[in-house]
C-alpha cells in the first residue's frame, strides 16, 4: 500500500521547459486525496520556488527543498540542517579559486545569494529555481549559516570541479547531479537522509514508499523506496539503482505511473 510519493523536479516532474501538465495534476491531486497519498517534492530548487510552482496546490506537500536541506509543509519549515558559516565560505573560496566562470549560488535562511556581477543569462538561471534572491560583492558579506551552496556551471564542467574539492569530502556532501550543477550540503544531508526523516514523521516505510528520479543526486532517494522509478532520461546509473523504468519528464512520466499505480490499489 503506498501512502508516500516523491518525486525530484528538473527532469523528472517537470518538462524541458521548467512546467508541468496542469490539468493532468487535477486528475493526480484527486486520486493521491482519494488514497490518502503524501506527495513531496524534493529538489534542489528553494522552497519558496516549489510554492510558487504548485500555487494554490503547495499547501497540501511536503516539500524537501534546497537540495533536500529543508522540509516544508504549509507554510512551515518543520527540519532543516545547516553548514557552518566558516565552513562554508571555505568551499565558495576555493570554489572562486577553481573558476571565475561558473555561478555559484550561496543559500541562506534568508535567500539564495549571487555575486552583483552576474550576466543576465546566469541570473535568470538562478531564478528558474529561487523566488527569493539576494546580490552581494563579496561573499564574505555573507554571516549566517548555510543552507547550502550550488554552482552552476553552463561550460559542463562541474564533474571535475567536484573533484578538486576533494579536501571537503569529509565535512560536506558534495555531490555533481549533471555535468552543469554541483550542490553541496552539511555532511551526510542529502535525499536519502531527509527522506527517511519524513518517514519518521509520517509513520511510513520504505514499503509504502513510490519515488522518482534522473540524476546522480537521486541515488540515495532511490534506497528509500520500494517502488523506485528512474524516467526514461535519466543518466544510467540511476536506471540501474532504480527497480522500475517509467516514461521520461517530457511524457507526464511521474503523473501517469501515480495515475495507473494508484489505480490498482484498493
Amino acid at each position: 500500500m503506498i501512502k508516500l510519493i516523491l518525486t525530484d523536479m528538473d527532469g523528472t516532474f517537470l518538462n524541458n521547459s521548467g512546467d508541468f501538465n496542469r490539468e493532468l495534476y487535477k486528475d493526480v491531486k484527486k486520486i493521491m486525496k482519494e488514497k490518502d497519498v503524501v506527495f513531496a517534492p524534493v529538489t534542489g530548487k528553494q522552497c519558496e520556488r516549489v510554492e510558487t510552482l504548485f500555487g494554490d496546490d503547495a499547501d497540501d506537500l511536503w516539500i524537501l527543498g534546497d537540495s533536500a536541506t529543508r522540509i516544508k509543509h504549509q507554510g512551515k519549515f518543520v527540519y532543516e540542517s545547516l553548514l557552518s558559516n566558516k565552513l562554508g565560505l571555505k568551499i565558495i573560496h576555493l570554489l572562486e579559486e577553481i573558476s571565475s566562470k561558473h555561478t555559484i549560488i550561496a543559500c541562506t535562511k534568508e535567500a539564495a545569494i549571487v555575486k552583483q556581477n552576474l550576466s543576465p543569462d546566469e541570473m535568470n538561471v538562478v531564478k528558474g529555481s529561487y523566488t527569493q534572491i539576494r546580490q552581494v560583492a563579496d561573499f564574505n558579506e555573507i554571516t549566517d549559516d548555510f543552507i547550502k551552496i550550488t554552482v552552476h556551471d553552463p561550460s559542463l564542467n562541474c564533474f571535475e570541479t567536484k573533484e578538486k574539492l576533494s579536501p571537503f569530502f569529509e565535512s560536506a556532501y558534495i555531490v555533481a547531479s549533471e555535468a552543469a550543477w554541483i550542490d553541496i550540503a552539511n555532511a551526510n544531508v542529502h535525499k536519502g537522509t531527509t527522506v527517511e526523516h519524513l518517514q519518521h514523521l509520517l509513520n511510513t516505510t520504505p514499503e509504502e514508499t513510490m519515488a522518482f528520479g534522473d540524476g546522480y543526486n537521486d541515488l540515495e532517494l532511490m534506497v528509500r523506496a520500494k517502488y523506485s522509478f528512474a524516467v526514461r532520461n535519466a543518466v544510467q546509473e540511476l536506471k540501474d539503482a532504480a527497480n522500475y523504468i517509467a516514461r521520461s519528464n517530457e511524457e507526464d512520466a511521474v503523473m501517469k505511473t501515480i495515475i495507473q499505480t494508484l489505480s490498482l490499489q484498493g
